[in-house]
C-alpha cells in the first residue's frame, strides 16, 4: 500500500487499547502515512476492538461495518481483544482484508505497506504464549491534555467471569528505565498530566527480572519529576497496601483519585466470581484510604446478574454500596463470555431483571457523584484545563485531581493544558462551577 493512502482508525474498550491506537497512529505517521478522522473517508480502516461483554463485540462489528458503508472499497483492518478470541467470526464481515492479534498489533504498520488488495490475511498469534510487552511507545498524545502511560499487559488473575486473560496473555510488564524514558518524553511534549495504565495495573513489575513493583515506580517518576500530575487507572483492592496508601498521602503529584473495581456486595456471589477478597475486606480498605485521604474521589466498578445473584444477594450490594462512601460507581450487567469460568454456572439471570438493577445502581452512582461534588463547594479545586468546553454550558473544563468535572466560569484559552487554582461556587449533577483565581 502506498504511504498516500489514508488511514482512519476507531477505537473501543480501555486505556490500554486507546493507548495502543496512539501508538499504531505514531508508528504509522513516522512512517509518512496520512491519518485521517474515522468520519472522514479513507483507503484504510483500523478498528481496535474490544470483547469485555457481549455488548462490546456487537459495537465493534458496528464500526466495521460503518467503514464498509462509508467506503465499500476500503481495506479494513480489525485488531484487539475481540479479533484474539474470534478472528475466523470477523473475517466473515464484508470489508475485512487483515485481522490481526493483541501481540501483532505492533506490526500493523508493515502490514499495511505489505497489504495486497483482494488477498485477506488473519494474523492471529498465541497470546499465551507472548512473554514480551508489544512495542508501541506513545511519545505524544496530540491535542490532549492528559497522557496515557501503559506500563502493563496481559492478567494472571482469571476471574470466573472475564475473558481478558485470554484475549490478553499472561501479565507482561514494561522495564522500569523504558517507563521512566516514556514519561519523560510525555512531560517534555507537554502534557501536565500522565494516566499510568494496565490490564491489571498492581501487578506491575512481578514478571520483570530482576522483579520490580508499582509502589517503587510511583517513587521513581516522582523523584524524577517528569510530569505535574501522575494518576492511577483502575487497581485491584489487595494491592492497596499500606505503604501504597501513607506515599500517596504523602505525594506531591499522584491525583488523590483511585478506581478499584468491587464487582459485589455479596460474599457469595465474590466467591463464584473468584474474586480474592470479601465485602469486609473492601469496606475497610475505603475506610483506611479516606481515613487517609478525606478528599479522595474512590471509583468502583459493579456488576449485575452475575449467575446466582438472586433477590438477595442483589440487595445486599445495594446495601453494602449505599453505606459505602464512594464518589461515583460504574455498572455493567453480567455477559457470558466464550471459555470463562461462569459460562457453565446455573440460575441465570434474567435480561429484565439485569436491566432492572443497572437501573436502580445507576441512579445511585448519581446521587453519590452529585454529592461528592458538593463536598467541595466553596473549597478551592487544582483544576487541569482540557482543550475543549463543556458541550452543554459552552464553559472551558477541566477536571480536579480527585477527578471533579469543574466548569471556569471566568475562563479564557490561555488557560489551556494549564494547572490552575479553582474556588468551587456552585455544584449541579456532580459537576462544579467555579472561578479561576490563579492570578488573583
Amino acid at each position: 500500500m502506498r504511504n498516500s493512502h489514508k488511514i482512519a482508525i476507531a477505537t473501543l474498550g480501555c486505556k490500554v487499547n486507546q493507548y495502543e491506537s496512539a501508538g499504531i497512529i505514531e508508528k504509522l505517521t513516522e512512517r509518512g502515512f496520512i491519518t485521517v478522522p474515522f468520519s472522514d473517508p479513507a483507503d484504510i480502516y483500523i478498528v481496535n476492538t474490544c470483547t469485555v461483554t457481549g455488548k462490546t463485540d456487537y459495537q465493534s462489528r458496528q464500526l466495521i461495518r460503518r467503514a464498509y458503508r462509508k467506503n465499500p472499497e476500503a481495506s479494513i483492518i480489525v485488531t484487539g481483544c475481540y479479533s484474539q478470541i474470534a478472528p475466523a467470526e470477523i473475517s466473515e464481515l464484508p470489508g475485512v482484508a487483515t485481522v490481526v492479534g493483541n501481540s501483532e498489533k505492533e506490526k500493523i504498520p508493515d502490514i499495511i505497506r505489505n497489504m495486497v488488495k483482494g488477498k485477506q490475511q488473519i494474523i492471529v498469534g498465541d497470546i499465551g504464549q507472548t512473554k514480551r510487552i508489544s512495542g508501541l511507545a506513545v511519545t505524544k498524545f496530540p491535542g490532549r491534555t492528559r497522557a496515557f502511560l501503559r506500563i502493563q499487559d496481559g492478567c494472571n488473575s482469571f476471574c470466573s467471569y472475564c475473558i481478558i486473560p485470554y484475549s490478553r496473555g499472561r501479565s507482561r510488564s514494561l522495564p522500569e528505565e523504558e517507563v521512566l524514558d516514556l514519561a519523560y518524553m510525555l512531560g517534555g511534549a507537554g502534557h501536565r498530566e500522565i494516566v499510568l495504565s494496565g490490564i491489571h495495573l498492581g501487578a506491575y513489575g512481578e514478571d520483570l527480572l530482576p522483579p520490580a513493583n508499582l509502589l517503587n515506580l510511583l517513587r521513581k517518576i516522582e523523584e524524577g519529576k517528569m510530569v505535574e500530575r501522575l494518576r492511577l487507572s483502575s487497581i485491584e483492592p489487595v494491592e492497596i497496601t499500606d505503604e501504597m496508601i501513607s506515599h500517596i498521602r504523602n505525594s506531591e503529584i499522584i491525583c488523590r483519585h483511585l478506581h478499584i473495581p468491587l464487582q459485589s456486595g455479596d460474599n457469595k456471589i465474590l466467591s463464584l466470581m473468584k474474586r480474592n477478597y470479601s465485602a469486609a475486606f473492601f469496606r475497610d480498605l475505603i475506610k483506611r484510604l479516606l481515613d487517609a485521604l478525606p478528599d479522595m474521589a474512590i471509583g468502583i466498578d459493579v456488576m449485575v446478574g452475575f449467575p446466582g445473584e438472586g433477590e438477595k444477594e442483589f440487595e445486599n450490594t445495594l446495601e453494602f454500596i449505599e453505606e459505602l462512601p464512594v464518589a461515583y460507581l460504574h455498572v455493567f450487567p453480567y455477559s457470558k463470555r466464550p471459555g470463562t469460568q461462569s459460562e457453565a454456572l446455573p440460575d441465570r439471570v434474567k435480561e429484565d431483571v439485569k436491566k432492572k438493577r443497572g437501573e436502580i445502581l445507576r441512579m445511585l452512582g448519581r446521587k453519590k457523584r452529585t454529592a461528592f461534588a458538593e463536598r467541595f463547594v466553596g473549597k478551592r479545586l487544582s483544576v487541569l484545563v482540557e482543550d475543549k468546553k463543556d458541550r452543554d454550558a459552552g464553559l472551558l473544563k477541566g477536571f480536579s485531581g480527585n477527578y471533579i468535572p469543574v466548569l471556569i466560569t471566568n475562563g479564557n484559552p490561555s488557560l489551556v493544558n494549564n494547572v490552575i487554582d479553582v474556588i468551587a461556587d456552585r455544584a449541579n449533577g456532580g459537576k462544579i462551577f467555579g472561578r479561576n483565581i490563579t492570578n488573583g
